[in-house]
């Protein structure tokens, strides 16, 4: 059973940059499948980045092109999100998912806070 543990987060002034690890453990296999998502208070989360780590396939959602970039490092089994430009919109709790042949899990979250 994969397990994955996000971390990272913190508090940044608007225009800063952060970077957001996931670690994968437990997996056995290699990862097939990573997503970032996040959730802002009172709304639903959203999906912000995905990546085949095999292929190096990459998706964003729109409000993150040119800003956000996710990338991996298959020895480790780890995936980072990569957060420049960062606006006050861009405060939410951050979500890592992983997924190997067998089974998926989420993190636990982690916090990321942009100041105005």
């Amino acid at each position: 059973q994969v397990q994955v543990v996000e971390s990272g987060g913190g508090l940044v002034q608007s225009g800063g940059s952060l970077r957001l690890s996931c670690a994968a453990s437990g997996s056995g296999t290699s990862m097939n499948f990573w997503a970032w998502h996040r959730q802002a208070p009172g709304k639903q989360r959203e999906l912000v980045a995905t990546m085949i780590p095999s292929t190096g396939v990459t998706y964003y959602e729109d409000f993150v092109k040119g800003r956000f970039t996710i990338s991996r490092d298959n020895a480790k089994n780890t995936v980072y999100l990569e957060m420049n430009s960062l606006q006050p919109e861009d405060t939410a709790v951050y979500y890592c998912y992983g997924e190997t042949r067998g089974s998926g899990a989420w993190g636990q979250g982690t916090q990321v806070t942009v100041s105005s």
